[in-house]
């Protein structure tokens, strides 16, 4: 069942696979994740990377280097658990979408995210 996003205002995550209770994704924390995004939308995949030439993805939690309904979904997971988040535009990339990537005006985000490493 989904639940709301801390800090949010329409992002929704749902977890897909239980991690392994570990150290858990924070405000501050180094994440690495295996992200596959697709627009709800379109169904049409922008990006993942389990594609052939990709590599797991590696940020910052909780201090704004992603998209704000990524940065607050992903908060809690630990390794090996999977989510799916449903990122409203206005918590992903708003009115404008993102052109480059095939992501509309307005669309909204459907990612599935699975936590590889918690630093």
């Amino acid at each position: 069942m989904a639940q709301p996003a801390p800090n949010c205002k329409g992002t929704t995550f749902e977890i897909k696979k239980a991690g392994n209770g570990g150290k858990a994704i924070a405000k501050g924390s180094n994440a690495t994740v295996h992200a596959t995004g697709v627009v709800k939308e379109t169904g049409k995949k922008f990006w993942s990377t389990k594609d052939p030439g990709q590599q797991p993805f590696s940020y910052q939690a909780g201090v704004g280097g992603v998209i704000k309904g990524w940065d607050q979904g992903c908060l809690g997971m630990t390794v090996g658990e999977v989510r799916e988040l449903v990122i409203p535009a206005d918590e992903g990339y708003g009115a404008n979408g993102f052109p480059a990537w095939g992501i509309p005006p307005g669309g909204t985000l459907n990612f599935t995210l699975e936590c590889l490493e918690v630093q």
